[in-house]
């Protein structure tokens, strides 16, 4: 009998699954956006219900399109973006929308946590700063606002706890994703009883802590008859989605270093250094969980940006991509082609729903900065690009300035690093070297590549490396860098001229 692994990831925008064979060849790929509900400002959710759907969707396409037979699987395991947080009562039914990362409306009980708790001491526990981020403030922020569907919360899990609910019937949440409620403790690998307690939660409510490492269980009969798989089927406990793209990219040495550009724009590097950059997000890495953090410098609305764009301005595109089969990304990465660095004096802000590092700002807002009216379209997709770049560099200087060990070139994976023009113009922006990824499946390939290490079929992670391919590589161009490096600056300068006034159109939009 053949012997396949099954890997899913849930992203901010949707969700993506592959199938791979013992010798790390892809089988087989599905993806399925989602919609981003957007109910009020700050607010970004997810309908719950669309995962479980989509999950059995996605395992049935990649099922068939591998032609496999179901319990040739041997092992699955699921990612999803964090943070992320779905509340499900005790008959694991979800209770009102689940919230993804974009989420900022938790701003007075993060005021609140700071008074109580104290910023230092969060920090000196958690290893990340307290901000809008954890699900803890979320958490409190259903007490506060919603309290009787708050009685209701049997567990609060991440997008792919829910799914390795829903396939084994066992709760449960794997340590790098536990850095993301808010009250764990980075080091010592463990939940702080005192700070939840302290701030009135129950610590009931956050499921069981397991290694990436460890088995949840197994596919049950009912979730066997609803995806397809086979009962009994072994279930990973999971893993973050930047670590599980980091896999799929061969990133899994310390100091290696990777950016995506999916919903939101990242980079991480891995370290085994336990002085966390208060500025940045630190968690688990999966290779090495013992020991090895990786730290992920994130801008909120990365890929996203481009989504918006492409959702919202872009209906000729999007027709022609439904028409004619032409990728509507593709057609407006061919508007900005043509446009010179710097856009010709229009500098974008892509804070569309507040910004992550370094400046946690859950206030600030897109701007476009210089419109003239030479600018067109390509104008505003481009500098939209540098935009994305600028806010990504602002957080790589700091990594640089922390003497972090940081083996180049850069890997380039998912999402929008697809388009040569927007990894061009991070390599110019960053001034280092980047390569792309030949192998773009992605997370989920980390991930079926984790079911196949935890039910013992692969040793370790070390093939991962072995199958990377490099391709693409591109040399930054100092001329360039010193553009932009002058644009940069004047970005910066325009954020903090506005600081104070993202906070009053704050206040008044809350009025309205």
């Amino acid at each position: 009998m053949n012997t396949y692994f099954f890997g899913l990831d849930f992203g901010t925008g949707g969700a993506k699954g592959c199938i791979i064979d013992l010798d790390g060849k892809v089988l087989s790929y599905a993806f399925s956006e989602y919609p981003i509900i957007n109910l009020k400002p700050g607010w970004s959710e997810h309908d719950p219900g669309l995962y479980w759907k989509i999950a059995c969707q996605i395992i049935s396409q990649c099922v068939e399109k591998a032609k496999i037979k179901p319990r040739e699987i041997k092992g699955v395991a699921i990612s999803s973006a964090l943070p992320c947080m779905v509340m499900v009562d005790r008959e694991g039914k979800p209770i009102n929308n689940a919230y993804n990362l974009m989420d900022r409306r938790a701003l007075e009980e993060v005021e609140m946590l700071k008074d109580l708790i104290g910023e230092d001491k969060m920090f000196k526990i958690t290893g990340n700063r307290l901000d809008d981020h954890p699900s803890i403030v979320n958490l409190l922020w259903e007490k506060k606002n919603r309290p009787d569907d708050y009685k209701k919360i049997f567990k609060a899990l991440t997008i792919d706890g829910f799914i390795v609910f829903k396939l084994t019937g066992k709760y449960c949440i794997v340590h790098q994703n536990a850095t993301f409620v808010g009250a764990y403790n980075l080091v010592k690998k463990e939940f702080d009883q005192e700070i939840i307690e302290q701030i009135g939660l129950d610590r009931n409510i956050f499921p069981e802590l397991l290694f990436s490492k460890d088995l949840a269980g197994e596919v049950t009969r009912l979730a066997a008859e609803e995806t397809g798989l086979a009962a009994g089927t072994p279930v990973a406990a999971g893993q973050t989605d930047f670590n599980a793209s980091c896999i799929a990219s061969g990133v899994i040495d310390e100091g290696d270093i990777q950016s995506n550009l999916g919903t939101c724009g990242n980079i991480g590097i891995i370290h085994k250094n336990t002085d966390f950059m208060y500025e940045m997000i630190a968690f688990i890495f999966t290779v090495g969980e013992e020991n090895t953090y990786i730290t992920v410098p994130t801008t909120t609305t990365g890929g996203m940006s481009l989504r918006f764009i492409r959702d919202k301005f872009s209906q000729l595109e999007v027709a022609a991509e439904q028409s004619f089969g032409i990728d509507a990304y593709d057609i407006l990465n061919s508007q900005a082609e043509n446009i010179q660095p710097g856009s010709e004096g229009l500098i974008t802000l892509p804070f569309l729903t507040g910004e992550r590092t370094p400046i946690w700002d859950p206030h600030a807002r897109g701007v476009v900065f210089g419109l003239s009216l030479n600018h067109n379209k390509g104008h505003w997709i481009r500098s939209t690009m540098e935009g994305v770049a600028y806010a990504m560099y602002d957080s790589f200087r700091l990594i640089k300035k922390s003497g972090m060990k940081i083996n180049l070139p850069i890997v380039m994976h998912e999402g929008g690093a697809k388009s040569n023009l927007w990894r061009q113009i991070i390599t110019d922006v960053f001034n280092i070297p980047t390569v792309l990824t030949k192998q773009r499946t992605g997370a989920p390939f980390g991930d079926a590549y984790l079911a196949g290490v935890v039910t013992g079929y692969f040793k370790d992670f070390s093939k991962c490396k072995e199958l990377a391919e490099y391709v693409n590589r591109m040399e930054p161009d100092p001329g360039r860098h010193e553009l932009y490096m002058e644009y940069f600056s004047l970005y910066k300068k325009v954020y903090n001229d506005l600081k104070d006034d993202y906070r009053e159109l704050s206040r008044i939009r809350e009025l309205g």
